[in-house]
């Protein structure tokens, strides 16, 4: 079963992650902080719908999701 996982200490909360997964709002922005102070991503998926494309994981510029599939 497929899942990523953010490294909450390199996110800056830049938000790109969430606007490209096809599954809709697997990827969210935490109500936490980090840290340095940004808002990470996180990942939300009690239904298992994940399917690993790694389009969030592509998009991150600060290569913070890693990706199992």
């Amino acid at each position: 079963m497929p899942r990523i996982v953010i490294d909450v200490e390199r996110c800056k909360g830049c938000g790109l992650c969430t606007q490209v997964c096809p599954k809709g709002d697997l990827v969210q922005m935490s109500d936490e902080f980090n840290s340095k102070g940004y808002r990470p991503s996180k990942f939300v998926d009690p239904e298992k719908k994940c399917i690993g494309c790694a389009f969030c994981a592509n998009m991150c510029p600060d290569v913070a999701i890693t990706v199992y599939r």
